[in-house]
């Protein structure tokens, strides 16, 4: 049986192994390096679980008693024309390969909404990288939709 729940303490080797994992394969695809940035698992992490409860969370998937995937989201609050609002960001969803396919992504990409909706976030977004057909579908199954594509030029 597939579950999500908020990251413990103890789970943090158990993130940071598949956060390594998770940047690995995002900077293997076209713009990923952009997207990843340099920063490494345990950066990441420090930096999203410092922010909780209320400006990120990370989250642990698994199945029967295994982590086997990490989610994390944050808000921030903007200036819109009806005032400062909050809006929510996926910043990391991924589930081991070997455990794919079985509801852990979409158990840990509900407790992203769900988080973000209970913090009062009025949209969330979750980034696509160019060519990844998978993660575009999958997010559009979640309910999501493009409406911004960006394009890059390197100036040198």
């Amino acid at each position: 049986m597939e579950w999500a729940r908020p990251a413990r303490e103890d789970d943090r080797a158990a993130c940071s192994e598949l956060l390594a994992l998770a940047l690995g394969e995002t900077r293997g695809i076209r713009g990923g390096v952009a997207l990843a940035g340099t920063a490494s698992p345990d950066e990441l992490l420090q930096r999203w679980m410092a922010g909780r409860p209320r400006d990120a969370t990370v989250y642990v998937g698994g199945l029967h008693d295994v982590v086997v995937g990490v989610a994390a989201a944050t808000a921030t609050s903007s200036m819109r024309q009806q005032g400062t609002v909050l809006s929510g960001r996926i910043e990391c969803c991924y589930v081991e390969q070997g455990a794919r396919g079985v509801g852990v992504g979409t158990a840990l990409m509900e407790s992203m909404v769900t988080w973000c909706a209970q913090r009062g976030c009025v949209d969330i977004d979750a980034l696509a990288l160019p060519g990844d057909r998978l993660t575009k579908q999958r997010l559009e199954a979640a309910g999501f939709s493009a409406r911004l594509l960006v394009l890059s030029r390197p100036l040198s």
